[in-house]
């Protein structure tokens, strides 16, 4: 299965199976708005969401295969496609959207209307599905045995392993099972610590790691050379730009309005100049290995339009084989032009004429660099609030230079930003998807009709649960502190006024240009820059993992069965955290969550908790262990 020309789906191109039915829309669209309101949530809290694919696989799977007893991989596979987007939708849009809220709390700007938020979402969301179908055969096809797309693939072995029963199934629940009950001790009852810092005396580098499963999974399907890369650049954030802002700079001030760098360290650690200044850093490589990452993919890109083309002029010859048929490149472009007009004219939307073709320039750009990126990294991990920095940063300075200045300007750089980053979710999760339905035999027609239905429903619910967490909590708070969209607003004032710290941004982009030099693979390692090194370290961890599988000196078919169990496992440990995610977000808006909150009640100290945490991490990779290398074998 490394290449394409060997590569047979596991139902084959000339088998019909029901996809689109009256169950899997119905499925998808309710476990689209789900996972929409329940990450939107999540994320506002903490800054990150929970990929919704491998939940609403699982769910579809359990519903069709054992509720309804019909046999339908690739209607559960249409049911997790629409269901996914609502997650993706959720995370571009609360990335961005509630800086206009935070505003509208500062007398700066009206609160905008839920028809605003809904149309940005909406067209943001069809942008995104509709810039990724050209490229499907690119960066899927082309591409297969280079991209792992571990979450798509991940996906895939769920499904089969629900398909195929026995054995593989087992290893799959098993991980569903263990996973769920980490996840619950860690940030259900808070039993142990979710992440482990330790800072040097003396020195102000800071190291540590997650101890999600679910994090760790991801590297051990992306294996230890991606893994390495992204934990590289964790580590020249962590253990070497702070380190020397303490030493030469602890004085001095690298931005407007901010505290002195010994100041900030002193009262928050690495974590506060990391949050401060780094991920300006972050967002300089971020941009600069995105632009590097499309211009060595041009020739590619430009050879699947070309032959796209010319299908759409007529030539014969294109094939009919049910599995690569996508909806029509004319239908895309009109559709697209369509959706460019609107998001210029509808007067809910404030974006100009040249904000309409930055959406178009910007949204095919980042949808391409999204694509590819999720294929490392997964995601989870696709860090879209950077490529919505970057666009912020360019957008901003556009508008400035027209004449576009003050509130106008600012409302208008966020929608466009919103529309951006919505773009870039959304072609990460349509790639995810149809790497799943590559593998399993979907028609890729089918799956992009069913992004679009997650879209549309996922569009119509955001609004209402952004109005309602905002009502209920309001933003920028202990509640919600909704971290990137904070920063989106710091960024746009920054440029407006004129005090942005453009130097931090252009040493970014200097890293992104050396590492590219050196040979090295610059997107994961911008990622890594910008990512917290705790989360990077974890990935580290399951690729470490992985790394010993592939070098047992065991018999290459015993060695492959071995891995392939860990890769189960693993999917199996994604699908359970995201379970429980989605369950800990609506005990939390039910107020339950401090409930069973046990840390306080307990008073467990920090000490015991970092003890803890270390000794559940250690029970985490055992279990990979146990289902993988100590699994018995008939």
């Amino acid at each position: 299965m490394n290449n394409k020309e060997n590569f047979k789906p596991y139902i084959p191109a000339e088998k019909i199976t029901p996809e689109i039915t009256v169950t899997s829309v119905i499925m998808g669209i309710l476990l689209a708005v789900i996972f929409g309101a329940a990450n939107a949530y999540l994320g506002l809290r903490v800054g990150m969401t929970v990929s919704a694919s491998i939940p609403a696989a699982v769910i579809a799977m359990g519903v069709i295969r054992v509720v309804m007893r019909k046999n339908s991989i690739l209607e559960s596979n249409v049911v997790q496609t629409i269901g996914s987007a609502g997650e993706s939708l959720a995370a571009g849009a609360i990335f961005t959207l509630p800086a206009l809220f935070l505003w509208a709390k500062e007398g700066v700007m009206d609160k905008p209307d839920i028809i605003s938020i809904t149309l940005i979402a909406l067209l943001g969301g069809l942008l995104g599905v509709f810039f990724m179908v050209p490229l499907r055969n690119a960066l899927i096809v082309k591409e297969h045995g280079v991209l792992p797309y571990p979450e798509g693939t991940a996906c895939a072995e769920v499904l089969l392993a629900g398909e195929e029963g026995g054995a593989k199934a087992s290893t799959v629940f098993a991980g569903m099972g263990f996973a769920a009950l980490f996840k619950f001790i860690i940030d259900g009852l808070k039993l142990v610590a979710g992440e482990i810092s330790y800072t040097f005396k003396g020195f102000a580098g800071t190291i540590g790691t997650q101890i999600y499963p679910a994090v760790m999974s991801v590297g051990y399907i992306c294996g230890a050379r991606i893994s390495s890369y992204m934990f590289a650049g964790g580590v020249l954030s962590w253990m070497v730009i702070i380190p020397l802002m303490m030493l030469f700079g602890a004085d001095t001030t690298l931005a407007p309005g901010t505290a002195p760098i010994g100041t900030l360290f002193a009262e928050g650690g690495a974590g506060a100049l990391w949050g401060t200044y780094v991920r300006y850093i972050g967002a300089g490589a971020l941009a600069a290995g995105g632009i590097i990452s499309l211009i060595k993919s041009l020739p590619l890109i430009v050879k699947t339009f070309a032959g796209a083309m010319k299908s759409v002029a007529g030539a014969k010859g294109g094939s009919t084989l049910r599995t690569e048929q996508d909806i029509s490149l004319k239908v895309v472009l009109i559709v697209i032009a369509i959706l460019t007009i609107l998001v210029w004219l509808v007067p809910a939307i404030p974006v100009t004429l040249i904000g309409a073709i930055i959406v178009v320039v910007f949204g095919f750009f980042f949808a391409t660099v999204s694509s590819r990126m999720v294929g490392l990294v997964g995601s989870s991990n696709n860090p879209v609030s950077g490529m919505a920095i970057a666009t912020l940063l360019i957008t901003t300075l556009i508008l400035k230079f027209t004449g576009m200045a003050g509130a106008a300007g600012m409302q208008s750089a966020i929608a466009i930003g919103s529309i951006i980053c919505i773009v870039s979710a959304i072609a990460g999760d349509t790639s995810q998807d149809l790497k799943t339905g590559f593998l399993l035999g979907a028609t890729p027609k089918k799956q992009q009709i069913g992004e679009i239905l997650g879209v549309i429903a996922a569009a119509f619910a955001i609004g209402g649960t952004l109005y309602l967490l905002d009502t209920a909590w309001g933003f920028g708070g202990d509640e919600l502190a909704a971290p990137q969209a904070t920063l989106m607003k710091l960024i746009i004032e920054g440029v407006m006024e004129g005090n942005l710290p453009w130097s931090l941004v252009l040493v970014g982009v200097c890293i992104a240009v050396v590492v590219e030099v050196v040979g090295l693979p610059v997107l994961p390692f911008a990622i890594g820059v910008y990512l917290p090194v705790q989360l990077n370290a974890c990935i580290m961890v399951g690729g470490l993992v992985r790394l010993a599988m592939d070098k047992m000196k065991k018999p290459e078919e015993e060695k492959k069965e071995i891995t392939n169990d860990g890769i189960l496992f693993c999917s199996g440990m994604i699908a359970g955290e995201g379970l429980v995610g989605i369950l800990l977000a609506v005990l939390a808006v039910f107020g339950v969550g401090e409930a069973i909150d046990l840390s306080a009640k307990l008073g467990l100290s920090p000490a015991f908790m970092n003890i803890g945490g270390l000794v559940l991490f250690a029970i985490i990779v055992l279990t990979v262990l146990k289902f993988s290398l100590w699994k018995k074998r008939k």
